[in-house]
């Protein structure tokens, strides 16, 4: 008696787990049907951009890397995004009598429900329909729509496999959370070759199509222009390219089952050798001041490297803050002024202070009694800031000024960013003590519910007020550079502008300092509500 078939099992039992997530409460449901909506007429859009391509020169030149990308975004998918889907993590049928074979078939049918595949297969079927020229391509086209959604289903499914440690651990939780510097890097480089296209043309893309073509799952849709084209052997091997990286997808899929099915979790047993090692101080810690100053700032730079939020933060402000600048001297509009940016975006990283340390800052509110304390933490805070913006600002204002080649305004950019820094570090420090609130430490919130309020006050309120401190050197450099003889005085800003951020700084802290050994209950209330 042969064994019962578990594909339909496995796909009933996605669609119950779609119907079961979306009864937890009205708000999720909400969510997921703006987001279906929304993903859908994004889908139905591109069908209707591709279709239009169709008799375009070009046109294969467009779907291929198309296909290319999307087949990247599944293989990136599992590493960024988790928890989106439960039947990703295959160790939680451990318990069950499957063979591997089965099981992958079973899950392999069951990740085609759901609005991804959808998607996916609407933009197969628009890139067949915009390269596909006769019976015979479109034909071939239906067999490359499948293999390709095939390849992208099960390339996530590999991933995910191979990672699933990785994922349902506190670095996969850190590696999700920085999922939004993909989204924002992305966007720049989408806007970026969107502006070339649109100067020079479709034609630039050849050079990438004829290599894509070649790479699964973009090598289907090379298949189909290739027999409308009349290159029946080039066709041939695409197709046998695509399906043979299907084929190998999912032999390495099945392994990596079997292993997680028949091996105990490392993290279970035993590491041979265990010893105590006594903890010595780091590097950095030995460069650092003694004292309470150097113990905040050591804590501050750790909470960057280990905790995700703040991680998260940091590695989008630096890299948005180079990207910005960056891409518009490379594209010939930008202007020095525009390394200000990075400034900017470094420094609202001390705005909430407390709320970084979550329901921590109790321990931070025990050593602090006086004004005093509250300055020693505050300006140490100040400083570990300072160790990344300070050196990361100057060199994105020299990298700048030599893409545009224009070394006589460096002088002025830098003062102007580092007059900027320190108006948002005062700013910043005043703003923690005023309007703090709690940042949760799971989900992907920044935002503790009923605080929003509080956020955009203390964030924008606090930049607003940052501008409008840096109106004297703002006024100062318009003057310099419409004046007659300013040309020969532009360099003093760089002095000025550092003097008045160092000012503006220590300002800042001076003021914050009794307001926030005042407020140590509210701050403490506050900041420990997520």
């Amino acid at each position: 008696m042969s064994a019962p078939a578990i594909t339909p099992v496995f796909v009933r039992l996605k669609l119950s787990l779609l119907r079961g997530g979306l009864r937890q409460s009205g708000g999720r449901k909400a969510a997921y049907i703006a987001s279906a909506v929304s993903a859908l007429l994004f889908a139905a859009l591109q069908l209707i951009g591709l279709i239009a391509l169709r008799g375009h020169a070009h046109a294969e030149s467009v779907v291929v890397p198309a296909v290319a990308v999307l087949g990247l975004g599944w293989a990136v998918m599992p590493l960024f995004f988790p928890s989106g889907d439960e039947t990703l993590d295959p160790t939680r049928l451990v318990m069950l009598p499957l063979r591997p074979r089965p099981l992958v078939r079973a899950l392999l049918a069951a990740s085609l429900v759901g609005i991804g595949p959808l998607f996916t297969l609407c933009l197969l079927i628009g890139s067949v329909v915009a390269v596909a020229r006769g019976g015979a391509a479109f034909a071939v086209g239906v067999v490359a729509v499948v293999l390709a959604l095939l390849v992208c289903v099960a390339l996530a499914r590999t991933v995910a496999a191979a990672n699933v440690r990785l994922l349902t651990s506190r670095k996969g939780r850190d590696l999700a959370v920085l999922s939004g510097l993909v989204v924002a890097i992305g966007a720049q480089v989408v806007n970026f070759g969107a502006q070339r296209l649109g100067a020079s043309g479709l034609g630039q893309l050849d050079p990438a199509a004829d290599v894509l073509r070649w790479v699964p799952p973009a090598s289907a849709i090379g298949a189909v222009h290739a027999v409308g084209e009349g290159s029946y052997g080039l066709a041939v091997a695409q197709l046998a390219l695509t399906a043979g990286a299907l084929a190998a997808l999912l032999a390495v899929w099945s392994r990596h089952l079997t292993r997680l099915m028949t091996s105990p979790d490392g993290s279970t047993l035993p590491t041979a050798g265990t010893a105590v090692r006594e903890r010595s101080s780091t590097g950095l810690a030995r460069l650092l001041p003694s004292g309470r100053t150097g113990a905040v700032m050591e804590r501050s730079l750790r909470y960057v490297w280990r905790d995700p939020k703040t991680k998260a933060a940091w590695v989008t402000s630096l890299a948005i803050g180079l990207i910005v600048p960056v891409f518009n001297a490379w594209q010939g509009t930008g202007s020095v002024y525009f390394a200000c940016f990075a400034a900017g975006m470094l420094g609202i990283q001390m705005y909430n202070q407390f709320g970084q340390d979550t329901s921590a800052f109790w321990m931070v509110a025990l050593t602090i009694s006086s004004p005093r304390d509250a300055y020693v933490e505050l300006r140490a805070r100040a400083l570990a800031l300072l160790l990344i913006t300070l050196p990361y600002a100057t060199l994105v204002t020299v990298v700048t000024t030599a893409m545009l080649g224009d070394w006589e305004r460096l002088p002025e950019a830098l003062g102007l960013s580092f007059a900027l820094l320190g108006a948002m570090l005062a700013t910043g420090a005043w703003t923690s003590a005023r309007f703090p609130y709690s940042i949760p430490q799971e989900g992907y919130k920044n935002v503790a519910p009923g605080q929003t309020g509080l956020a955009w006050i203390s964030i924008f309120g606090g930049m607003i007020a940052a501008a409008l401190l840096c109106a004297p050197v703002i006024t100062l450099t318009i003057w310099l550079n419409v004046s007659a003889w300013g040309d020969d005085w532009t360099w003093l800003l760089f002095p000025v502008g550092s003097a008045y951020g160092a000012v503006l700084t220590a300002a800042g802290l001076r003021l914050a300092a009794p307001r926030t050994a005042r407020r140590l209950p509210e701050i403490l209330g506050a900041v420990s509500k997520g």
